[in-house]
């Protein structure tokens, strides 16, 4: 018993001491007590106190070196994902974006290279016969052409394998140049604008049978549409190749219901054959076995029947849902279902045409004519031209006297001045921001401190020969390849699409704030409710 009563009296570890050895000395035959933890002088030793502490670290605590080795060996959409998990890893992972878009001769399957990872990312499959003729926001818009002058457009995003069929283009011409469109699409909430002629846009949207062509836009002699460019709230802004801006007012956005579509409680009616002097469109999809995982596009003439001729557009897609057959009956006098759309001149100027000699300062009025690559662009609000002289060098002499040389792809940026006469006039920077041009919808972003970036430049595609990407110094006034591997990685040969962004891009064209150029959806939605709140 005496020993039991000894033993209970010991304190065990982490106990205080019994109030009998108040000076804190163990017995001989007790082991130690800890020793009391030094006093925490301020909150830094706290924070430090408590890391050690710790069992676990943080996975915001990774080395940064080891998580830039992890995200090496992530595809693009993880690696997205990555970078938002927390301010830790947004900061050690280089952005993704911007990227070319490269697709290989020897398949098609495209790779975004990324200019700050310095690496190219794998993407899906793109439709086969399929002509880019857009992109923005992860998506790409492809072309394909139809029998009869008629084209089926299909936005795809190559990073989530989502399509979306959207309805038939019929007019006379079968080329389109260039098409934009709202970001975040879906299969009930679209909208896009087409440059479709020389003169002409059409636009469809969301529940429509088809594009809608307006009517031709009043041009000088010899002009024609060259850009377009998506803005916020439904805004286009078309641009010729003489430097005259239009500008193409959207309807609103609304998720609607497709008209071919029919309520639950409806039966599916039977879509009537009716003469048409135009061809009807088939749409449906269906898997393969000869060109598993690999997306196609076949085309079947079914033949004349009953004065008409119809098409089948296939899509093959191991991801895409399968839905019914579907025949859209679309007469020349049946409504596309579209809202109505406007388009105005940039410049009232009563009922004048385009004169560039009044609208650019000296001596751009004379530059213009031998400047045809133009495009254009929305950089902090503000509603810039950019010109490319894509022949040869030339020597112009200026009406005034004097003479203006032009060089070989010698980029010149224009800034839109309203409250002036003449109203466009050059610039020298951008204020740290750079502009990306091409066949994407244009985007501007702040790059100075972007890994891969330089500020105050021009990127565009181009060069000779194959196209590629490069980035024109508006400092020096030199282009070179923004990306010497893009063009020079062994293998197959690879031609230059577009430029490639992510979703995540905030100050694109259609943005006009601040300089923090990449955030997440979530984390954009929180500082906008703060916005608003303050």
């Amino acid at each position: 018993m005496e020993e039991e009563e000894e033993e209970h009296k010991i304190p065990q570890p982490g106990n205080r001491l019994e109030p009998s050895n108040p000076n804190g000395v163990a017995a001989p035959d007790q082991p130690p007590a800890p020793a009391p933890p030094p006093p925490i002088a301020d909150a830094a030793d706290a924070d430090a106190a408590a890391a050690a502490m710790a069992p676990f670290r943080r996975w915001a605590d990774l080395p940064p070196d080891l998580l830039c080795r992890v995200g090496d060996r992530l595809d693009l959409k993880c690696y997205a994902s990555a970078r938002g998990a927390c301010t830790a890893w947004r900061s050690a992972l280089s952005p993704a974006s911007p990227a070319l878009l490269v697709l290989s001769d020897a398949r098609m399957c495209p790779s975004a290279a990324s200019l700050p990872t310095r690496r190219c990312f794998d993407l899906a499959a793109i439709l086969t016969g399929g002509r880019c003729v857009g992109s923005s926001n992860g998506w790409l818009v492809l072309s394909i052409a139809l029998y009869g002058g008629q084209s089926a457009f299909v936005l795809f995003n190559p990073i989530t394998t989502t399509e979306i069929v959207l309805p038939p283009l019929i007019y006379e011409s079968r080329w389109v140049s260039k098409v934009v469109f709202a970001p975040s699409p879906a299969k009930d909430d679209y909208a896009a604008a087409a440059i479709c002629d020389i003169d002409r846009i059409a636009y469809v949207t969301a529940g429509a049978r088809r594009w809608a062509v307006l009517d031709p836009v009043r041009l000088v002699t010899g002009d024609q549409l060259t850009d377009v460019v998506y803005h916020d709230k439904g805004k286009v802004y078309c641009l010729t190749r003489c430097g005259d801006v239009h500008l193409l007012r959207l309807p609103e956005r609304r998720r609607r219901k497709p008209a071919d579509e029919p309520g639950p409680s409806e039966q599916p009616p039977e879509a009537p054959v009716v003469p048409l002097p135009e061809c009807a469109v088939a749409i449906r999809a269906r898997r393969t076995q000869l060109h598993h995982n690999f997306r196609m596009v076949c085309y079947d003439h079914l033949g004349p029947r009953d004065q008409m001729m119809p098409m089948k557009l296939t899509v093959c897609s191991e991801t895409l849902i399968p839905f019914n057959y579907r025949r859209f009956a679309i007469g020349p006098l049946e409504p596309d279902l579209n809202a109505p759309a406007t388009v105005e001149p940039l410049l009232l100027e009563g009922n004048l045409p385009f004169d560039p000699a009044t609208s650019f300062a000296p001596p751009y009025n004379t530059v213009s004519a031998f400047t045809n690559a133009k495009n254009i662009v929305l950089c902090e609000g503000n509603l810039y031209q950019i010109w490319r002289n894509a022949s040869c060098t030339v020597t112009l002499q200026l009406p005034g006297g004097g003479h203006r040389r032009v060089s070989e792809n010698e980029i010149l940026v224009l800034r839109y001045y309203p409250r002036r006469q003449p109203c466009w006039d050059a610039v020298t920077d951008l204020g740290g921001y750079s502009v990306f041009v091409g066949r994407n919808n244009a985007v501007s972003m702040y790059a100075e401190g972007v890994h891969g970036l330089k500020g105050n430049c021009v990127y565009w595609i181009g060069g000779r020969g194959r196209d590629q990407g490069m980035v024109f110094d508006m400092e020096t006034g030199r282009s070179t390849p923004c990306y010497p591997l893009a063009g020079g990685m062994p293998g197959p040969l690879q031609s230059t699409i577009c430029w490639f962004f992510l979703s995540d891009i905030v100050n694109a064209s259609n943005n006009s704030g601040g300089r923090r150029v990449y955030q997440t959806r979530s984390r954009s939605r929180a500082e906008r409710a703060q916005d608003m709140e303050e």
